[in-house]
């Protein structure tokens, strides 16, 4: 079974264009701290054209936090920003990468921001 993480991640990369990154350019490292073991993911962004690879190399941006986190926030159970404020995820180099990523993430099913009431709209069109 292929975990949140991962799922999220490749179906970044399947995509090859993300208009929500229609702005942005860089690279992104995404480190997931787990002891004395680190997991690796790399973003390439550029005008929207994504790459994700596994490589360990310099970024402009490197993301830390656990593997638990991380996969939590994959699949819309915490929010990426409140733990960064929280100190639970460390960021060194452009927070404006990161910020901009962030919006890719599924919400809270429960959330009451601007993705929250979108998806409510959705479900009831579906049933309707």
């Amino acid at each position: 079974m292929v975990d949140a993480t991962t799922r999220f991640l490749e179906d970044l990369d399947r995509r090859e264009y993300e208009p929500l990154l229609a702005k942005s350019c860089g690279t992104l490292r995404l480190d997931l701290h787990e002891g004395a073991q680190t997991t690796h993911w790399l973003m390439r962004i550029d005008r929207g054209k994504v790459w994700v690879s596994r490589d360990d190399r310099e970024a402009d941006t490197v993301i830390g936090t656990s593997p638990a986190l991380f996969e939590n926030i994959a699949a819309g159970r915490e929010d990426g920003v409140a733990a960064l404020l929280r100190g639970d995820i460390t960021v060194t180099g452009d927070l404006r990468l990161v910020l901009q990523l962030e919006r890719l993430f599924p919400s809270h099913p429960d959330a009451c921001g601007p993705r929250g009431p979108y998806r409510r709209v959705q479900a009831e069109r579906e049933v309707h």
